[in-house]
């Protein structure tokens, strides 16, 4: 996608024109920020992209920064870079969010793969979230009746029990699933129930 950013958040000016010049040579947009702090004051969360994220620097660290998006709600895709592994930061890194973690030196493949995972994962998750939206903004529409009914439903209970329980007529029980399954552009019972399972945890 043309929207998709690189960001790079490293301290060593080598290595932000060498991840610069690598990013760009496949078509990808890069933006650059020499420390954890002025990455934090640019970003925006509509912005889709990855962060490729070194650990230390001075200021804010690489993984204090990981904690701090993760505080703040923000779902970016990070990619934690170190020339300086060890098990503990690893560990810190990935219970902390981070898309992946790697040492360096990293071959140029490797860095780009992962790049393109990355992308795409955040590419999923952002599409996600607008089918998310849009569910949520169906069920809105039903009336609470309606949406009594469709609780029922998603329960495997039949017309005819839930008909029993509000003691009204099958057929209206029915009407009320003709009218919400339309609302809910579901095309099957299956469908309104997976978005259900997947969607409508809340309200």
């Amino acid at each position: 996608m043309a929207d998709d950013t690189v960001f790079v958040v490293d301290d060593d000016q080598d290595m932000r024109q060498s991840f610069k010049w690598l990013i760009e040579s496949v078509g990808l947009p890069v933006e650059a920020f020499v420390s954890a702090e002025d990455f934090l004051a640019a970003y925006r969360d509509d912005r889709p992209g990855c962060l490729l994220l070194d650990v230390r620097m001075p200021g804010m660290g690489g993984l204090r920064l990981l904690e701090r998006l993760r505080e703040l709600g923000l779902c970016l895709p990070v990619i934690v870079i170190t020339g300086h592994a060890e098990v503990w930061m690893a560990v810190q890194a990935m219970k902390s969010g981070a898309f992946d973690f790697l040492e360096k030196p990293v071959t140029h493949q490797q860095m780009l793969d992962r790049i393109q995972d990355a992308l795409r994962e955040d590419r999923e998750r952002r599409a996600r979230a607008v089918e998310c939206a849009a569910f949520r903004q169906r069920l809105a529409l039903l009336t609470q009746r309606e949406r009594e009914v469709l609780d029922r439903m998603v329960r495997g209970e039949p017309s005819k029990a839930i008909a029993l329980e509000f003691g009204l007529s099958e057929r209206t029980i029915e009407k009320h699933r003709e009218n919400l399954m339309h609302k809910m552009e579901a095309r099957s019972l299956a469908q309104l129930i997976r978005g259900m399972v997947e969607f409508g945890r809340e309200g």
